[in-house]
């Protein structure tokens, strides 16, 4: 008995940490926002964006088209600035966040996190939280809830919409993920990459919770080809898996689980409930075909763990 708590506690730790491999590796790989490239784009819009403002303030000749157009000047480079300094405190919470791969080492990254950083900072917020997802995801997730979605920008508070609905969904809370994911506005995320993972968020927390052909409409729209989304095609894919399944589109559902098999098999344990194994996921919300597939396809694969003991119907 205290042998199978144990596999059934290092699985549980090691598909949280599988989950929150793409968010980490965010934080880490952001690019430098005071780069050269980074630098000219923004020099250029502002160029732009001047020259169009001023040009229309001159043209019309009158003394309130010139103080329009100087309080708009204010502003954008005001938004500019803030949005440098954000960029640049991200960088700063990613370098504490790199190699916190123990427990030691997220310890130490958490007591830096509390220490540099203001209450209150959202970057810091959500690098603790991603550290907390390791060991206590409910503590994640009161970490999350103190941001104020009210008071902050929208973008961030979709994306910690989409981090609490992860969390939700990994313990098996498809109604709430569902409540946070309806907030999320993918149409304000001009960014690829943001909107794509936000998307497999909101599509699996559809998928899982009545509203599955909403979903695989909605990530069919993202071209899983595309170079763009190398990275997190595996979220997309298995968000759409959930889609495809709750939908009764059985020949679509098949097809994405084996692009994900040929990605890596081990990503079709993400749909084995604990009613196979012992040390499975949440069972709410996982559609009996779709498991019953994964699960198939795995062990015709060989990549299934000698000690994985599967339950079988009397």
């Amino acid at each position: 008995m205290a042998k199978t708590k144990t596999k059934r506690k290092h699985e549980a730790r090691r598909q949280r940490e599988e989950l929150q491999q793409q968010q980490r590796e965010k934080l880490q790989n952001m690019p430098d926002p005071f780069s050269k490239e980074n630098i000219r784009k923004i020099a250029l819009r502002l160029g732009i964006a001047g020259i169009v403002v001023w040009g229309i303030a001159i043209a019309v000749g009158h003394i309130a088209g010139f103080v329009v157009a100087g309080v708009l000047t204010v502003l954008t480079v005001g938004v500019v600035a803030w949005g440098l300094n954000f960029a640049k405190k991200s960088r700063a919470v990613a370098n504490i966040v790199k190699g916190a791969d123990t427990v030691e080492g997220r310890k130490e990254a958490l007591d830096r996190l509390d220490s540099e950083f203001k209450e209150g900072d959202t970057a810091a917020t959500f690098a603790k939280a991603q550290l907390q997802m390791q060991e206590e995801p409910r503590a994640a997730l009161e970490t999350l809830e103190t941001i104020d979605l009210d008071k902050v920008m929208a973008t961030v508070a979709d994306e910690a919409r989409s981090q609490r609905a992860m969390i939700h969904l990994m313990l098996g809370e498809t109604d709430k993920a569902r409540a946070l994911a309806d907030k999320i506005d993918l149409s304000r995320h001009k960014e690829h990459k943001t909107r794509a993972t936000l998307a497999a968020i909101v599509g699996e927390s559809w998928a899982r919770s009545g509203q599955a052909r909403k979903a695989a409409e909605m990530l069919e729209n993202f071209d899983l080809g595309d170079e763009d989304y190398v990275d997190i095609k595996p979220q997309l894919l298995r968000s759409l898996a959930f889609a495809y399944s709750w939908s009764n589109q059985t020949k679509k559902m098949k097809k994405t689980l084996r692009q994900l098999q040929s990605i890596n098999p081990q990503l079709l344990t993400g749909f084995i409930t604990k009613k196979k194994n012992p040390m499975g996921v949440n069972p709410r919300g996982v559609h009996p075909l779709l498991e019953k597939e994964a699960m198939n396809m795995l062990m015709r694969s060989g990549a299934v763990p000698r000690k994985m003991q599967v339950k079988r119907g009397r």
